[in-house]
């Protein structure tokens, strides 16, 4: 998921191409009488506010970790080993979410691109098919929950402090996608004729309610 232009970001052709498909794709719903709400936030916003989105999932790692009468290693080869399967959990936490929203919907794979903004060092993965609001928000805590809650269960039980800081790192990471899907837990539609898509270059989701 991508991010809102706080100063007017410039797009990679990619991004330009999703976002004329998009807006062809948004001319057609208000067509059809849809209204468009967009739910997103800038990647400074997604930036900081994700460490204070993962704190209530962080804290208890933490507490549970030490609870159970662990200690925390940090010589040099447990911080290499971690930092080493961060990077590669990085990658491997886009394609997630890419396969599974492409389980989703119809055209599958077809409908997932992948890409960097470079300016941010933020990779992102889009999928420009509309979804239920379970189904985007399933795809979109599916990587923190492989990468970040299961390492960190798994820690906490076999004493691993490489896995500990993995699963620390990549809850942090998923921080952008956990304010997301607050965001879309608390948002109320006053139509029962709902789609959302993942918005093709901004961080959040657009919604297109069906008016009455």
């Amino acid at each position: 998921m991508k991010e809102k232009k706080s100063k007017e970001r410039k797009l990679s052709k990619g991004e330009l191409k999703r976002k004329e498909e998009f807006e062809k794709l948004t001319e057609r719903l208000v067509s059809e009488g849809y209204k468009p709400n967009h739910i997103t936030m800038s990647v400074l916003a997604g930036n900081v506010f994700a460490i204070v989105a993962a704190l209530p999932f962080i804290v208890p790692l933490f507490v549970l970790y030490f609870g159970m009468g662990h200690e925390l290693l940090l010589d040099d080869g447990i911080l290499l080993i971690s930092f080493v399967l961060f990077f590669i959990s990085i990658v491997i936490h886009e394609l997630i979410h890419g396969i599974t929203w492409a389980f989703f919907v119809e055209n599958g794979w077809k409908t997932i691109s992948f890409g960097f903004i470079a300016e941010y060092l933020t990779p992102y993965c889009s999928c420009n098919q509309p979804m239920k609001k379970k189904q985007i928000i399933i795809g979109a805590l599916m990587p923190t929950i492989i990468l970040g809650f299961l390492p960190g269960v798994i820690a906490v039980f076999s004493d691993s402090s490489i896995l500990f800081l993995l699963a620390v790192l990549m809850i942090i990471g998923g921080g952008g996608d956990l304010l997301i899907i607050f965001k879309l837990l608390r948002y109320k539609s006053s139509s029962k004729d709902v789609l959302f898509i993942d918005h093709p270059y901004e961080l959040g989701t657009a919604v297109f309610e069906k008016e009455s």
